[in-house]
């Protein structure tokens, strides 16, 4: 049954995707996508009663090395030629190198019948399949009303639907893969595919910004992925293996071995965006919007830090581990800086990416269980809350035609639900008892012993909160006394949006039995295996309250106490609605008629606007871009020095 279920996970989206390209008759396309998705979510909920396990070198009889190590070579002739098509030097070089470098391994190092196990699901890894599995599935069903409208607006001759899904299916099988498998070179070729699949997305639509984007995104995914097959050479060099688990428990914290820690977390820096290479992930946000959601909360990004979480223990409690925490918590703070100056939403939401995912790292560079722990709950309830308001932004944008959140302004008036869903998006990111915040407390506790990361972190925190609210408070303006009614939407753009928060609301309440029973086994086996990693002092969740001799987080309570609020609001506010709305007073001579006007010079009526301040002179990109990014490079020479 295990190997089924694997075979579920990583090989079944392929042949999807191959169904979805060349059947193409849009019933069959849906028939598809929601029979992939379901199958998908149910596998990857039924691992968990399997995990922790290790399977052989084959699967259901099937030996899939030689065929990885086939379409490895394919990959990357791919990239050479787009490359040479291109004359784009960064990619020729970077795939002429990967291809030498994995020549070598292949027909000259590595030795070939060494068995170890094929697959290995610990608690991390369950995680990020369930994470991919089924918030990736919700973002494809949702493209399917989305594409349709996509494509009738750009007035296409012929559908490109056809090979979108195909490839959208495919990043979820490459990205089941990457986080189950054991064998590195395996690792490397489903981490190599992702690069192709956002490559193959971010220029879906094809226009001059959009290929320009994709191939940023293309040539600094491959530096990433000369920096892996380097850090992969360098180890096998050293222990003669590519089994990852034995690399974890072999791994000598001696200096020449951090220099290979040093390229994986470079590897895992490109590939989540991270200060100084965010500007792959920003230009994405020119493809469609379930691209950017995809590539933001379940897939991609979230490739980069498991990386780094997943080595995490190999240089635990050395300089190195301190410097990739502090490059972590820069990005934390500086992206969030940076998302102060947009009023652009998808721009929002991708510096908001960016900055969660620096907090994630600096968590696996603060190398604790407590980080570890914490790590682990924002890969979860970012994912959530991230996809749902990507999908909230897509939607919100085919209507009003702007992603420009100060057109957003009165959204309420006419797309009441998605309004409302999107505030509480929004305030699952910043507000108890939400697990993002959970998971911000968690790692801001577990980096008290480092000032300047603690500083870092809650300045970001604070940061964080100035921008969600912002946006949260322009979704919930609107004309004084109109009558609302609730808009029409497809079902299945209505579903993957009501589904996702339900979600965030769900793991946020569960987040105690979460931790008991998901999060605290992987602790206690990382306890087992590297002793410097012992647990303190774990939580107490008695009651549904995260407890330890630090603090207390009392999620239940806090839930008990925001839906009495919640049902107090909506009480108040019908009371409200009984009453006579009054205008605001305007600072001039109020028009009786008019609420929304007053008079002004040459008895004129003025219509006051009004709109947020954005500080550009102190967040804009222009200001603020050229510095981080230079400081980012400094920590990062800093990270890779630090192994010397």
């Amino acid at each position: 049954m295990l190997d089924t279920l694997l075979f579920v996970l990583v090989v079944a989206p392929f042949i999807a995707a191959l169904g979805l390209y060349f059947f193409r008759a849009n019933a069959i396309r849906v028939l598809i996508v929601l029979v992939a998705g379901v199958l998908l979510a149910g596998a990857s909920l039924s691992l968990f009663s399997y995990a922790p396990f290790a399977v052989a070198p084959g699967l259901l009889g099937i030996e899939f090395s030689p065929l990885v190590t086939v379409l490895d070579f394919l990959l990357l002739f791919l990239f050479l030629g787009i490359g040479i098509r291109k004359r784009h030097a960064l990619i020729t070089t970077f795939a002429s190198t990967q291809l030498v470098l994995l020549a070598i391994l292949e027909i000259f190092l590595v030795k070939h019948g060494h068995e170890s196990p094929l697959f290995v699901g610990d608690s991390l890894s369950m995680l990020m399949v369930a994470v991919v599995s089924i918030v990736g599935s919700v973002i494809v069903i949702h493209a399917l009303p989305y594409m349709k409208n996509h494509e009738e607006h750009q007035h296409l001759q012929e559908s490109r639907q056809p090979q979108f899904f195909a490839v959208l299916v495919l990043f979820l099988g490459a990205m089941n893969g990457l986080v189950l498998t054991n064998n590195f070179l395996h690792f490397y070729f489903f981490f190599e595919l992702t690069t192709l699949c956002s490559y193959l997305l971010i220029r879906h639509d094809k226009t001059d910004i959009a290929i320009t984007n994709a191939t940023r995104a293309l040539w600094m995914n491959c530096l990433g992925g000369v920096a892996l097959l380097l850090a992969i050479t360098w180890i096998y060099l050293d222990l003669g293996t590519l089994d990852m688990q034995e690399i974890i428990r072999e791994a000598p914290q001696t200096a020449l071995f951090l220099v290979p820690c040093g390229l994986l977390c470079l590897a895992g820096f490109t590939k989540a965006a991270q200060l100084p290479f965010q500007s792959w992930l920003l230009g994405a946000m020119v493809a469609p919007t379930p691209t950017s959601a995809l590539l933001h909360s379940s897939t991609m990004v979230k490739a980069g830090v498991y990386l780094i979480l997943r080595f995490a223990p190999a240089f635990m409690g050395t300089f190195f581990s301190d410097a990739v925490a502090i490059a972590g918590a820069f990005t934390f703070l500086a992206a969030g800086a940076l998302a102060i100056g947009q009023s652009n939403g998808k721009k929002i939401l991708a510096y908001s990416t960016v900055s969660n995912l620096g907090l994630i790292i600096a968590c696996a560079g603060i190398n604790t269980p407590a980080a570890v722990a914490a790590a682990m709950f924002l890969i979860m309830f970012h994912a959530v809350s991230k996809a749902l308001m990507f999908l909230c932004v897509g939607t919100i944008e085919q209507r009003i035609a702007s992603r420009d959140i100060e057109d957003m302004r009165g959204l309420y008036a006419t797309m009441p639900l998605t309004a409302i869903i999107a505030v509480l998006g929004s305030l699952t990111m910043i507000l108890p008892p939400f697990g993002m915040l959970l998971g911000k407390w968690m790692a801001i506790e577990s980096a008290a012993n480092n000032v300047i990361i603690v500083v870092m972190l809650a300045v970001g925190s604070a940061i964080t909160v100035m921008y969600w609210a912002r946006w949260a408070g322009i979704f919930m303006s609107y004309p004084i006394g109109e009558r609302i009614e609730v808009e029409k939407q497809a079902f299945l753009t209505r579903v993957p949006l009501l589904g996702l928060l339900t979600g965030a609301f769900v793991l946020s309440f569960a987040a105690p039995w979460i931790y008991t029973d998901l999060i605290l086994p992987s602790i206690n086996q990382l306890s087992s295996v590297f002793p410097m990693a012992t647990y303190v002092t774990p939580f107490d969740t008695t009651g549904g309250i995260l407890a330890n001799a630090k603090g207390v987080f009392p999620t239940v309570p806090l839930f008990l106490v925001c839906i009495g609020g919640g049902l107090l609001a909506i009480m108040s506010f019908k009371r409200a609605k009984k009453q006579r709305a009054v205008g605001p007073y305007l600072s001039g001579v109020q028009i009786p008629d008019d609420n929304t006007a007053y008079r002004g010079p040459l008895r004129n009526a003025i219509h006051p606007t009004a709109a947020n301040y954005y500080l550009e002179r102190l967040f804009g990109e222009s200001t603020l871009t050229g510095w981080v990014n230079g400081a980012a490079i400094m920590l990062i020479l800093l990270m890779i020095g630090g192994g010397l």
